[in-house]
């Protein structure tokens, strides 16, 4: 059984800035600028939905 290890390419977004949607939009639709991953995890408080990629941690305010 051989164990390959899957690189993951970045394009260099700070995963610690909440960028804006209406200031950044998604290159491609429902999938992470930063590593094109398409899985969420979704918050709302004080009426702004926050997702945040679940591989690098990209976060958008939406």
């Amino acid at each position: 059984m051989s164990t390959e290890t899957e690189a993951v390419e970045y394009k260099g977004y700070d995963t610690n800035i909440i960028y804006d949607y209406k200031e950044q939009p998604d290159v491609v639709s429902g999938r992470c600028d930063n590593c094109g991953n398409a899985h969420f995890k979704s918050s709302v408080k004080d009426y702004v939905f926050l997702r945040e990629c679940r591989k690098c941690g990209m976060k958008k305010s939406i």
